[in-house]
Protein backbone atom coordinates (compact mmCIF):
# COMPACT_ATOMS: atom_id res chain seq x y z
CA UNK A 1 0.00 0.00 0.00
CA UNK A 2 1.18 3.51 -0.80
CA UNK A 3 2.48 5.44 2.24
CA UNK A 4 2.01 2.35 4.42
CA UNK A 5 3.46 2.54 7.93
CA UNK A 6 3.98 -0.04 10.64
CA UNK A 7 1.41 0.71 13.33
CA UNK A 8 2.55 -0.30 16.82
CA UNK A 9 -0.50 1.19 18.57
CA UNK A 10 -1.93 -0.69 21.54
CA UNK A 11 -5.44 -0.24 20.20
CA UNK A 12 -7.25 0.37 18.00
CA UNK A 13 -4.50 -1.66 16.47
CA UNK A 14 -3.11 -3.11 13.28
CA UNK A 15 -5.39 -5.43 11.31
CA UNK A 16 -4.36 -8.13 8.83
CA UNK A 17 -3.85 -6.60 5.39
CA UNK A 18 -5.66 -9.56 3.86
CA UNK A 19 -8.77 -8.84 5.94
CA UNK A 20 -8.69 -5.14 5.12
CA UNK A 21 -8.37 -5.85 1.40
CA UNK A 22 -11.31 -8.27 1.53
CA UNK A 23 -13.44 -5.68 3.31
CA UNK A 24 -12.40 -3.06 0.76
CA UNK A 25 -13.19 -5.39 -2.15
CA UNK A 26 -16.72 -6.04 -0.90
CA UNK A 27 -17.50 -2.74 0.82
CA UNK A 28 -19.92 -1.46 -1.80
CA UNK A 29 -21.75 -4.75 -2.08
CA UNK A 30 -21.42 -8.19 -0.54
CA UNK A 31 -21.21 -10.94 -3.19
CA UNK A 32 -24.70 -11.97 -4.23
CA UNK A 33 -26.33 -9.32 -2.02
CA UNK A 34 -25.91 -6.03 -3.85
CA UNK A 35 -25.69 -4.02 -0.63
CA UNK A 36 -22.84 -3.12 1.68
CA UNK A 37 -22.44 -4.91 4.99
CA UNK A 38 -22.87 -1.41 6.43
CA UNK A 39 -26.39 -1.31 4.99
CA UNK A 40 -27.90 -4.77 5.41
CA UNK A 41 -30.34 -5.62 8.16
CA UNK A 42 -29.01 -7.56 11.12
CA UNK A 43 -32.12 -9.73 10.72
CA UNK A 44 -31.28 -10.59 7.12
CA UNK A 45 -30.02 -13.96 5.90
CA UNK A 46 -26.69 -12.49 4.67
CA UNK A 47 -25.87 -11.12 8.12
CA UNK A 48 -27.04 -14.30 9.82
CA UNK A 49 -24.51 -16.15 7.67
CA UNK A 50 -21.76 -13.68 8.67
CA UNK A 51 -22.33 -13.91 12.42
CA UNK A 52 -22.73 -17.70 12.28
CA UNK A 53 -19.47 -18.01 10.31
CA UNK A 54 -17.67 -15.73 12.77
CA UNK A 55 -18.84 -17.87 15.69
CA UNK A 56 -17.89 -21.07 13.90
CA UNK A 57 -14.40 -19.69 13.22
CA UNK A 58 -13.94 -18.67 16.87
CA UNK A 59 -15.09 -22.07 18.11
CA UNK A 60 -12.71 -23.83 15.73
CA UNK A 61 -9.71 -21.62 16.49
CA UNK A 62 -10.08 -21.80 20.27
CA UNK A 63 -11.57 -25.30 20.52
CA UNK A 64 -14.69 -24.05 22.31
CA UNK A 65 -17.07 -26.85 23.36
CA UNK A 66 -20.84 -26.80 23.01
CA UNK A 67 -21.50 -25.90 26.65
CA UNK A 68 -20.04 -22.42 26.11
CA UNK A 69 -21.91 -19.51 24.52
CA UNK A 70 -20.16 -17.14 22.12
CA UNK A 71 -21.64 -13.65 22.36
CA UNK A 72 -20.91 -10.53 20.31
CA UNK A 73 -21.60 -7.63 22.67
CA UNK A 74 -20.88 -3.92 22.89
CA UNK A 75 -19.39 -1.52 25.43
CA UNK A 76 -15.83 -2.85 25.45
CA UNK A 77 -13.98 -4.16 28.47
CA UNK A 78 -15.20 -1.27 30.58
CA UNK A 79 -18.80 -2.49 30.42
CA UNK A 80 -17.69 -6.05 31.18
CA UNK A 81 -15.96 -4.81 34.33
CA UNK A 82 -19.45 -4.09 35.72
CA UNK A 83 -21.58 -6.64 33.86
CA UNK A 84 -19.61 -9.60 35.17
CA UNK A 85 -20.22 -8.95 38.88
CA UNK A 86 -23.78 -7.83 38.19
CA UNK A 87 -24.54 -11.20 36.63
CA UNK A 88 -22.22 -13.60 38.39
CA UNK A 89 -21.82 -12.67 42.06
CA UNK A 90 -25.15 -14.11 43.22
CA UNK A 91 -24.65 -12.81 46.75
CA UNK A 92 -21.06 -14.04 46.97
CA UNK A 93 -17.78 -12.15 46.66
CA UNK A 94 -15.26 -12.39 43.82
CA UNK A 95 -11.47 -12.58 44.08
CA UNK A 96 -9.35 -10.25 41.95
CA UNK A 97 -5.70 -10.57 40.91
CA UNK A 98 -4.30 -7.07 40.34
CA UNK A 99 -1.38 -7.13 37.91
CA UNK A 100 -1.64 -3.73 36.23
CA UNK A 101 -3.81 -0.85 35.15
CA UNK A 102 -6.67 -2.84 33.62
CA UNK A 103 -7.18 -5.42 36.35
CA UNK A 104 -7.04 -2.56 38.87
CA UNK A 105 -9.71 -0.71 36.90
CA UNK A 106 -11.82 -3.86 36.64
CA UNK A 107 -11.84 -4.28 40.39
CA UNK A 108 -12.63 -0.61 41.00
CA UNK A 109 -15.74 -0.96 38.82
CA UNK A 110 -16.74 -4.33 40.29
CA UNK A 111 -16.70 -3.14 43.88
CA UNK A 112 -19.38 -0.59 42.98
CA UNK A 113 -21.63 -3.56 42.23
CA UNK A 114 -20.86 -6.06 44.98
CA UNK A 115 -18.27 -7.55 47.30
CA UNK A 116 -14.76 -8.11 45.95
CA UNK A 117 -11.45 -9.21 47.48
CA UNK A 118 -7.94 -8.53 46.23
CA UNK A 119 -5.93 -11.72 46.62
CA UNK A 120 -2.74 -10.40 45.04
CA UNK A 121 -1.57 -6.88 44.12
CA UNK A 122 1.62 -6.12 42.21
CA UNK A 123 1.44 -2.39 42.82
CA UNK A 124 4.38 -2.31 45.23
CA UNK A 125 6.72 -3.58 42.52
CA UNK A 126 5.22 -1.19 39.94
CA UNK A 127 3.41 -4.09 38.29
CA UNK A 128 6.48 -5.76 36.82
CA UNK A 129 5.77 -9.27 38.08
CA UNK A 130 3.06 -11.90 38.53
CA UNK A 131 1.98 -14.07 41.46
CA UNK A 132 2.96 -17.70 41.83
CA UNK A 133 0.27 -20.36 41.88
CA UNK A 134 1.24 -21.12 45.48
CA UNK A 135 0.55 -17.50 46.47
CA UNK A 136 -2.82 -17.58 44.75
CA UNK A 137 -3.94 -20.91 46.16
CA UNK A 138 -3.06 -19.71 49.65
CA UNK A 139 -5.08 -16.51 49.22
CA UNK A 140 -8.10 -17.57 47.18
CA UNK A 141 -11.50 -17.89 48.82
CA UNK A 142 -12.78 -21.38 47.98
CA UNK A 143 -16.36 -20.03 48.02
CA UNK A 144 -15.64 -17.12 45.67
CA UNK A 145 -18.03 -16.64 42.77
CA UNK A 146 -15.01 -16.46 40.47
CA UNK A 147 -11.34 -15.44 40.30
CA UNK A 148 -10.77 -12.53 37.94
CA UNK A 149 -7.53 -11.73 36.16
CA UNK A 150 -6.21 -9.86 33.12
CA UNK A 151 -4.07 -12.24 31.12
CA UNK A 152 -2.02 -9.52 29.41
CA UNK A 153 -1.59 -6.01 30.77
CA UNK A 154 -1.06 -3.75 27.78
CA UNK A 155 0.47 -0.84 29.69
CA UNK A 156 2.92 -2.67 31.93
CA UNK A 157 3.65 -5.49 29.49
CA UNK A 158 3.19 -8.39 31.91
CA UNK A 159 1.51 -11.54 30.63
CA UNK A 160 0.49 -14.80 32.26
CA UNK A 161 2.30 -17.59 30.36
CA UNK A 162 -0.36 -20.04 31.61
CA UNK A 163 -3.65 -19.77 33.49
CA UNK A 164 -3.55 -19.29 37.26
CA UNK A 165 -4.00 -22.68 38.95
CA UNK A 166 -6.82 -22.20 41.45
CA UNK A 167 -9.84 -24.31 42.41
CA UNK A 168 -12.35 -21.58 41.58
CA UNK A 169 -13.64 -20.84 38.05
CA UNK A 170 -11.62 -18.21 36.23
CA UNK A 171 -12.94 -15.07 34.57
CA UNK A 172 -10.39 -13.55 32.22
CA UNK A 173 -9.99 -10.28 30.37
CA UNK A 174 -8.04 -11.51 27.33
CA UNK A 175 -8.63 -8.37 25.28
CA UNK A 176 -5.05 -7.83 24.19
CA UNK A 177 -4.06 -11.44 23.54
CA UNK A 178 -7.09 -13.48 22.44
CA UNK A 179 -6.19 -15.65 19.44
CA UNK A 180 -2.46 -15.27 20.15
CA UNK A 181 -2.11 -18.90 21.27
CA UNK A 182 -4.28 -21.90 22.22
CA UNK A 183 -5.90 -21.91 25.66
CA UNK A 184 -7.75 -24.55 27.65
CA UNK A 185 -11.15 -22.88 27.61
CA UNK A 186 -12.58 -25.42 30.05
CA UNK A 187 -10.57 -23.85 32.87
CA UNK A 188 -12.72 -20.74 32.53
CA UNK A 189 -16.20 -19.70 33.43
CA UNK A 190 -15.77 -16.74 31.09
CA UNK A 191 -13.17 -15.30 28.74
CA UNK A 192 -13.84 -11.99 27.03
CA UNK A 193 -12.00 -9.68 24.66
CA UNK A 194 -12.78 -6.26 23.26
CA UNK A 195 -11.89 -6.72 19.62
CA UNK A 196 -9.75 -3.68 18.85
CA UNK A 197 -6.50 -5.21 20.09
CA UNK A 198 -6.14 -8.60 18.41
CA UNK A 199 -9.52 -9.71 17.02
CA UNK A 200 -10.91 -6.94 14.83
CA UNK A 201 -11.91 -3.27 15.00
CA UNK A 202 -13.47 -1.38 17.89
CA UNK A 203 -17.19 -1.79 18.43
CA UNK A 204 -17.63 -5.44 19.38
CA UNK A 205 -16.63 -7.43 22.44
CA UNK A 206 -16.34 -11.21 22.29
CA UNK A 207 -17.68 -12.95 25.40
CA UNK A 208 -17.23 -16.71 25.72
CA UNK A 209 -19.16 -17.95 28.73
CA UNK A 210 -19.97 -21.39 30.12
CA UNK A 211 -23.65 -22.29 30.28
CA UNK A 212 -23.81 -22.44 34.07
CA UNK A 213 -22.33 -18.94 34.27
CA UNK A 214 -24.89 -17.65 31.77
CA UNK A 215 -27.61 -19.20 33.91
CA UNK A 216 -26.50 -17.17 36.96
CA UNK A 217 -27.89 -13.94 35.50
CA UNK A 218 -30.53 -12.39 37.80
CA UNK A 219 -33.25 -10.02 36.67
CA UNK A 220 -31.39 -7.13 35.09
CA UNK A 221 -32.10 -4.69 32.26
CA UNK A 222 -32.00 -6.63 29.02
CA UNK A 223 -28.72 -5.36 27.60
CA UNK A 224 -26.95 -6.11 30.90
CA UNK A 225 -28.27 -9.66 31.13
CA UNK A 226 -26.11 -12.46 29.71
CA UNK A 227 -29.03 -14.90 29.79
CA UNK A 228 -31.18 -12.68 27.61
CA UNK A 229 -28.32 -11.70 25.30
CA UNK A 230 -27.36 -15.32 24.80
CA UNK A 231 -30.95 -16.43 24.21
CA UNK A 232 -31.24 -13.89 21.39
CA UNK A 233 -27.91 -14.93 19.82
CA UNK A 234 -26.38 -11.49 20.37
CA UNK A 235 -29.23 -9.79 18.51
CA UNK A 236 -31.37 -8.51 21.33
CA UNK A 237 -30.75 -5.12 19.73
CA UNK A 238 -28.90 -4.14 16.55
CA UNK A 239 -25.39 -5.54 16.90
CA UNK A 240 -22.25 -3.84 15.52
CA UNK A 241 -22.58 -5.55 12.15
CA UNK A 242 -19.46 -4.22 10.45
CA UNK A 243 -17.23 -4.99 13.44
CA UNK A 244 -18.57 -8.56 13.56
CA UNK A 245 -17.97 -8.86 9.81
CA UNK A 246 -14.35 -7.81 10.37
CA UNK A 247 -13.95 -10.39 13.16
CA UNK A 248 -15.14 -12.96 10.64
CA UNK A 249 -12.49 -11.80 8.14
CA UNK A 250 -9.73 -11.76 10.79
CA UNK A 251 -10.60 -15.28 11.88
CA UNK A 252 -10.71 -16.40 8.25
CA UNK A 253 -7.14 -15.11 7.97
CA UNK A 254 -6.05 -16.91 11.12
CA UNK A 255 -7.54 -20.19 9.95
CA UNK A 256 -6.78 -20.16 6.25
CA UNK A 257 -3.60 -18.10 5.90
CA UNK A 258 -1.78 -18.41 9.23
CA UNK A 259 -2.90 -21.98 9.87
CA UNK A 260 -4.44 -21.61 13.34
CA UNK A 261 -3.46 -20.28 16.73
CA UNK A 262 -0.73 -22.88 17.25
CA UNK A 263 1.13 -21.46 14.25
CA UNK A 264 0.31 -17.93 15.38
CA UNK A 265 1.89 -18.61 18.77
CA UNK A 266 5.17 -19.68 17.19
CA UNK A 267 5.22 -16.52 15.07
CA UNK A 268 4.41 -14.35 18.09
CA UNK A 269 7.25 -15.84 20.15
CA UNK A 270 9.70 -15.18 17.34
CA UNK A 271 8.53 -11.58 16.89
CA UNK A 272 8.81 -10.76 20.59
CA UNK A 273 12.28 -12.33 20.80
CA UNK A 274 13.53 -9.89 18.15
CA UNK A 275 12.76 -6.94 20.42
CA UNK A 276 13.69 -8.46 23.75
CA UNK A 277 17.05 -9.55 22.31
CA UNK A 278 17.79 -5.92 21.43
CA UNK A 279 16.74 -4.70 24.87
CA UNK A 280 18.68 -7.41 26.71
CA UNK A 281 21.77 -6.88 24.57
CA UNK A 282 21.84 -3.08 24.86
CA UNK A 283 24.00 -2.91 28.04
CA UNK A 284 21.35 -0.83 29.75
CA UNK A 285 20.70 1.63 26.92
CA UNK A 286 17.18 0.20 26.72
CA UNK A 287 15.41 -0.86 29.90
CA UNK A 288 12.49 -3.28 29.82
CA UNK A 289 9.75 -3.09 32.40
CA UNK A 290 8.48 -6.58 33.16
CA UNK A 291 10.53 -9.36 34.72
CA UNK A 292 11.75 -11.85 32.14
CA UNK A 293 9.53 -14.64 33.45
CA UNK A 294 6.35 -12.74 32.58
CA UNK A 295 7.23 -10.47 29.68
CA UNK A 296 4.41 -9.97 27.22
CA UNK A 297 4.54 -11.27 23.67
CA UNK A 298 1.94 -8.69 22.67
CA UNK A 299 3.09 -5.40 24.24
CA UNK A 300 6.76 -4.54 24.76
CA UNK A 301 7.21 -1.45 26.98
CA UNK A 302 10.71 -0.07 27.43
CA UNK A 303 12.57 3.08 28.38
CA UNK A 304 16.01 4.60 28.06
CA UNK A 305 18.10 5.55 31.07
CA UNK A 306 16.87 9.13 30.81
CA UNK A 307 14.02 10.63 28.85
CA UNK A 308 16.27 13.17 27.11
CA UNK A 309 16.22 11.21 23.86
CA UNK A 310 12.56 10.16 23.94
CA UNK A 311 11.34 12.79 21.50
CA UNK A 312 14.27 12.17 19.16
CA UNK A 313 13.59 8.42 19.20
CA UNK A 314 9.94 8.90 18.24
CA UNK A 315 10.74 11.45 15.54
CA UNK A 316 13.44 9.31 13.95
CA UNK A 317 11.26 6.20 14.18
CA UNK A 318 8.42 7.98 12.40
CA UNK A 319 10.79 8.86 9.54
CA UNK A 320 11.31 5.10 9.13
CA UNK A 321 7.52 4.56 9.06
CA UNK A 322 7.54 3.09 12.59
CA UNK A 323 4.56 4.76 14.25
CA UNK A 324 2.59 4.85 17.54
CA UNK A 325 5.56 3.85 19.71
CA UNK A 326 5.01 6.29 22.58
CA UNK A 327 4.41 4.61 25.93
CA UNK A 328 1.12 5.02 27.74
CA UNK A 329 0.74 8.49 29.23
CA UNK A 330 0.71 7.02 32.75
CA UNK A 331 4.19 5.46 32.46
CA UNK A 332 6.01 7.23 29.61
CA UNK A 333 8.82 5.73 27.61
CA UNK A 334 7.93 3.55 24.65
CA UNK A 335 5.67 0.64 23.84
CA UNK A 336 5.67 -1.61 20.81
CA UNK A 337 2.41 -3.50 20.45
CA UNK A 338 3.10 -6.47 18.20
CA UNK A 339 -0.26 -8.17 17.95
CA UNK A 340 -1.03 -11.05 15.59
CA UNK A 341 -1.48 -8.79 12.57
CA UNK A 342 1.87 -7.02 12.96
CA UNK A 343 4.01 -8.62 10.26
CA UNK A 344 7.42 -10.05 11.11
CA UNK A 345 8.95 -7.50 8.75
CA UNK A 346 7.59 -4.66 10.87
CA UNK A 347 9.22 -6.04 14.01
CA UNK A 348 12.46 -6.65 12.15
CA UNK A 349 12.46 -3.02 11.01
CA UNK A 350 11.88 -1.79 14.56
CA UNK A 351 14.63 -4.02 15.98
CA UNK A 352 17.05 -2.76 13.33
CA UNK A 353 16.07 0.85 14.05
CA UNK A 354 16.61 0.37 17.78
CA UNK A 355 20.09 -1.03 17.18
CA UNK A 356 21.00 1.84 14.86
CA UNK A 357 19.60 4.43 17.25
CA UNK A 358 21.66 2.97 20.10
CA UNK A 359 24.84 3.06 18.00
CA UNK A 360 24.14 6.66 17.00
CA UNK A 361 23.18 8.04 20.42
CA UNK A 362 24.68 5.59 22.92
Amino acid sequence: MKNHVYNFSAGPAVLPEEALKKAQENLLGLPGVGMSVLEISHRSKPFAEIIEAAEMNIRKLMNIPENYRVMFLQGGALLQFAMLPMNLLGGKSADYIITGTWSKKARSEAKLVGETRVIWDGGESNFNSLPTNEELRAAVNSDAAYVYYTSNETIQGVQFPTEPEVDVPLVCDASSEFFYKPINIQKYGCVYACAQKNCGPAGVTLVIMRDDFVARSPELPSLLNYKKLSAENSMLNTPPCFSIYMVKLVTDWLLNTVGGVEKMYEINKAKAALLYDVIDGSDGFYLGHAQKSCRSLMNVPFKMQTDALDKVFLEEAAKENLCSLAGHRSVGGFRASIYNAMPVQGVECLASFMKNFMQKHG
